[in-house]
């Protein structure tokens, strides 16, 4: 009891800290990236306090966590790989389908490069500028699947955060329609929800439905989600459509707009696949509007491939792009001219 006690008292200060930074920080700003970093922290440190719970044993307890890693992070390819030939089998191929499949053959070269790299160095191979080769692409694959990763996590989190069904208005993003006029099983489920949220809400909030009309399409995707609204039993009167828009950002800016020429609300919803809230949540913020995000559920096949959209949309932003390429310089390419110097 006493080496669990003093195994604690080391690492309760920083589970502890950990999880304060990042509550405090996503409870003042959620649509943060550095939200994702200080979740993946805090989830580290509460992992090692629950080693320290095995007193003596411990450094096994490490090395069995480790392993457990090891082994997840072997299936990760293998399952990226195995949605990808799925995804494109359901939904067709095209650019954004097959995202699931590359980041897995990506992810696989360098599990492989680093199994290599471990290799040589413990039986002394005198392989030692493959071995630095080695190791940069080991160091490059690790970097990128804890940024990748730090942001799937978090994407999952906020999804669990509790907030009140309180609300003026309830933004409902688009999604393209079936046919130039048929509601999606996707769009469906976004519809679905919000319906479920004015159910839920003691006063009704105006629900608004966004998304302009398509080259392909006969309707606009707001004009067929309103007639969705109306058959789910809401009233026509709480419905407002927004029918220009035709991105994520537009849905938001021209919502925007309809709410303040309705005077204006303090309490806003955006519902959205449960993949895509982030970025709207981030959109959101750009334009000085605050909003509580609600996912809608999807197909367990075709998130990972719509994660990776919404990651790749996310950090192809000037800020996040500059801080994503500070970190891999710093943490990857700075150690490697390092080593390549000695």
């Amino acid at each position: 009891m006493e080496v669990i006690l003093d195994n604690l008292s080391i690492i309760t200060p920083f589970f502890a800290v950990s999880w304060a930074l990042f509550l405090i920080a996503v409870l003042r700003r959620p649509q943060r990236m550095t939200n994702c970093y200080l979740l993946m922290a805090a989830l580290f440190f509460s992992a090692v306090m629950l080693t320290g719970l095995f007193g003596d044993y411990m450094g096994y307890a490490l090395l069995a966590l480790f392993i457990l890693i090891m082994a997840a992070l072997l299936l990760v390819p293998a399952m990226l790989i195995f949605n990808g030939v799925r995804l494109l089998k359901k939904e067709g191929f095209s650019a954004a389908h097959v995202l699931s499949l590359l980041l897995g053959i990506v992810i696989g070269t360098g599990e492989i490069s680093a199994a290599a790299w471990l290799l040589t160095s413990m039986y002394n191979i005198d392989m030692s500028s493959l071995e630095v080769i080695m190791g940069f692409v080991f160091a490059t694959v690790f970097y990128f699947s804890v940024v990748i990763l730090s942001f799937v996590v978090y994407v999952l989190f906020i999804q669990l955060m509790p907030h009140r069904m309180d609300f003026d208005y309830v933004i409902i993003h688009g999604a393209g329609l079936i046919d130039g006029s048929r509601i999606s099983k996707l769009l469906a489920e976004r519809l679905d929800k919000a319906v479920e949220i004015y159910g839920r809400c003691k006063t009704k909030p105006i629900l608004i439905p966004s998304g302009g009309k398509g080259a392909d399409e006969s309707v606009s995707e707001a004009e067929a989600m309103t007639a969705y609204l109306i058959d789910k039993g809401i009233p026509a009167e709480s419905i407002v459509p927004e029918v220009r828009s035709s991105t994520t950002m537009e849905n938001l800016r021209f919502s925007k707009e309809l709410i303040e020429s309705r005077g204006g609300a303090k309490r806003i919803a955006l519902v959205s696949s449960n993949y895509h809230i982030y970025r709207c949540i981030v959109y959101a913020s750009k334009l000085k509007m605050k909003c509580t995000g609600i996912g809608a559920k999807v197909a367990l096949y075709y998130w990972p491939s719509a994660v990776l959209r919404e990651f790749v949309a996310i950090y192809t932003m000037k800020k996040q792009l500059i801080l994503i390429l500070a970190g891999y310089i710093f943490f990857v390419i700075a150690p490697t001219l390092a080593i390549l110097a000695n």
